[in-house]
């Protein structure tokens, strides 16, 4: 059984902890609110009352276990080697399984398993956000209460998905390879210029890119929250998709999605005599954008044209501590003429954003992204370079809510530039 499915199935991991407290040193969470429910080893001594029978099953637990970023700093950082991200995730599934998580959520995850009602939601909520939403020059803002604060920034939804802008099959000119792209939610419907550097740099590149249609959300918000059911269905759709191309490589732009093809898929259908198999197959294919350019193109530099830009880099928390690539975006980056790189204190510190977590624990969210603002604030630099949409829509929040001027802007995007700026 996979990791993720019984709480049962992660007791050795439970009875590793030496409830040292080295995680309240590294957890976002913590600083902000200095419980030790928010905290690692808190979480795990309630994990442990569920395993023995001693937790009453409760929307007040649920909460608890809520307030987790997912960042993995705690594990990365435990003595012990205690991986308490996916004693969480196992909480949370065992709370689903006891129907205590929260109505929002499921009903959102009702939407997210059936692509075509969230594709259908989507493209409609592009042509009438204007009603919900105030629309300004740098974003959007709830006109009424929908879920959302009132004080949130958000992007608005791009007038056409990318899928449904960029062919199937994008050839590139002087073709000698050939990849799949994964775009996922965030580059399908906002961030479209996003996939559309990939496309071009990887075109320029020799690499024919194929973008299946048939793609939908990587199933992460779901499976990170506890609806293992409907992570395992979308696993195993993208797994039947995925492993029918003959490519060498399926490309991310989004830590948590490459982290979930990557690792979630394979542990999620380790039971499954027949998907567990095709599912490391197409683990091992996975490559985010700046692994696949830097480490298996070994890109030309000398291509690149000068770009007159100071940034900071913002390394995401799937990207970095979940994927391992704490080397490539930034050696990349680096190499492009005329940039000028200036490091933040803590640059893999969280944002604060993870996705569902900035909507259901805004106050705690900003906070731990206020710390990240000033973190990019002491560079003095004028672009904050990420690997993540999701990050990009925190930190965007949070520069155009204290009136910083930076831009932000996604590592492909930096080199595309830098190959339009080219001879």
């Amino acid at each position: 059984m996979a990791i993720y499915d019984n709480i049962k199935e992660i007791e050795e991991e439970i009875i590793k902890c030496m409830k040292c407290g080295n995680c309240q040193a590294v957890c976002p969470v913590y600083k902000e609110i200095l419980s030790e429910s928010g905290v690692a080893r808190g979480k795990i001594q309630l994990a442990a009352k569920i395993l023995k029978g001693q937790a009453r099953f409760s929307h007040e637990l649920y909460k608890k276990f809520d307030l987790c970023l997912q960042c993995q700093a705690c594990s990365a950082n435990c003595p012990c080697g205690v991986k308490a991200h996916k004693i969480i995730m196992a909480a949370r599934a065992e709370l689903a399984r006891q129907n205590v998580m929260p109505f929002a959520k499921k009903a959102a995850f009702s939407v997210i398993k059936k692509p075509a009602l969230f594709d259908f939601g989507l493209r409609l909520g592009s042509t009438i956000q204007g009603l919900a939403f105030r629309k300004n020059a740098t974003g959007m803002s709830p006109r009424f209460p929908i879920g959302l604060e009132m004080r949130r920034v958000i992007p608005s939804l791009a007038s056409r998905p990318l899928r449904s802008e960029l062919p199937e099959e994008n050839k590139a000119p002087n073709s000698q390879r050939k990849v799949a792209f994964f775009t996922g939610c965030v580059t399908n419907y906002i961030y479209t210029n996003v996939g559309k550097a990939v496309v071009d740099v990887l075109n320029r590149n020799g690499v024919d890119v194929i973008i299946p249609k048939e793609q939908h959300c990587c199933g992460a918000p779901a499976a990170i929250n506890g609806d293992i059911e409907t992570g395992k269905a979308m696993a195993k759709s993208h797994v039947d998709l995925f492993s029918k191309l003959d490519v060498e490589a399926i490309i991310t732009v989004c830590g948590t999605c490459g982290g979930t093809f990557e690792q979630k898929y394979v542990e999620m259908l380790a039971d499954d005599p027949v998907y567990a198999t095709k599912a490391k197959a197409v683990a091992v294919k996975i490559r985010d954008i700046s692994e696949y350019l830097v480490d298996e193109l070994k890109i030309d530099f000398s291509k690149l044209g000068k770009v007159d830009m100071t940034f900071t880099y913002h390394e995401p928390c799937h990207i970095g501590r979940g994927m391992g690539l704490t080397r490539q975006p930034l050696e990349m980056l680096t190499k492009i003429p005329g940039i000028t790189y200036k490091a933040m204190r803590e640059p893999n510190r969280c944002c604060g954003g993870a996705g569902s977590f900035s909507l259901t624990n805004y106050p705690v969210s900003f906070q731990i992204l206020k710390k990240k603002l000033a973190d990019i604030k002491g560079t003095a630099s004028s672009v904050v370079v990420t690997g993540c949409g999701s990050c990009r829509m925190q930190i965007e929040d949070g520069l155009i809510q204290e009136k910083m001027p930076h831009n932000v802007m996604h590592v492909i995007e930096v080199l595309q530039r830098a190959y339009q700026n080219g001879k």
